[in-house]
């Protein structure tokens, strides 16, 4: 009969062992709920050994929010396949995977980070960084968009029009966690009709911005999201009188 050996895991891989659970633990409930002690069970270790990798729950809270930003904003990067409609809409199931699948952490990022309390003081510069953290997931998913519109050098108005959404969509996920009244795939398909609407409003005061999304809807089916949303507009449109 053998018997099993625990395998001794190195400095660095121990770390990245504690960010997996932390984040996990972070993702099901707000930080301050969560303690230096369910890690340590949850990751099959002592107490005074997280503490041997991690000085307090804010530094390992940081590590873990580090970790959930490179997820966050990599699920903006996509494959230049069909139309912006149907990329946008790609886009926004997987960031909607990525709420559901972290709805306490997502909530606690976005409406303060580790200024919620985890019986710890919280440096200025700490939540600088957190807030610098956040900004630079925006910031990648603003250059995302852009790419994916063909768009190197964008007019301030579309800049605007990019930033807005980002904006609206988080707020969308936070009101969405709350409640759970829309369903989701309404909501994912909603906010790529939002994009559509903002840029169509902007493009009425910009020629530059009018001649992007003619060039857009130029590649658009009639199928597709951006499809959809004109004919759920023409629907409401009362008819002509005779």
């Amino acid at each position: 009969m053998t018997t099993g050996v625990r395998r001794r895991m190195g400095v660095e891989e121990r770390r990245q062992q504690l960010i997996g659970v932390a984040l996990e633990l972070f993702s099901r409930r707000s930080p301050d709920e969560v303690s230096i002690d369910e890690i340590a069970a949850a990751a099959g270790i002592s107490r005074p050994l997280v503490y041997h990798y991690f000085p307090g729950k804010l530094s390992l809270y940081e590590a873990a929010l580090t970790r959930a930003a490179e997820d966050l904003a990599a699920r903006f990067q996509e494959p230049h396949e069909g139309s912006l409609g149907v990329r946008l809409l790609r886009v926004m199931r997987r960031f909607f995977d990525f709420v559901d699948e972290h709805g306490p952490g997502f909530s606690a990022l976005m409406r303060g980070g580790p200024a919620v309390s985890m019986g710890e003081s919280v440096p200025v510069n700490t939540l600088s960084a957190t807030n610098a953290l956040i900004d630079s997931v925006r910031q990648a998913a603003y250059e995302q968009i852009l790419t994916h519109m063909d768009v190197q050098d964008p007019p301030p108005r579309l800049e605007l029009v990019i930033r807005s959404w980002i904006s609206l969509a988080e707020s969308t996920a936070l009101i969405w966690l709350d409640k759970r009244q829309i369903p989701r795939r309404e909501l994912e398909l909603q906010l790529v009709h939002d994009f559509a609407a903002l840029t169509a409003v902007s493009s009425a005061y910009d020629e530059e911005m009018a001649g992007i999304l003619v060039r857009i809807l130029a590649d658009e089916p009639a199928d597709g999201p951006f499809g959809e949303l004109v004919g759920r507009l023409v629907a409401l449109t009362p008819p002509a009188a005779p």
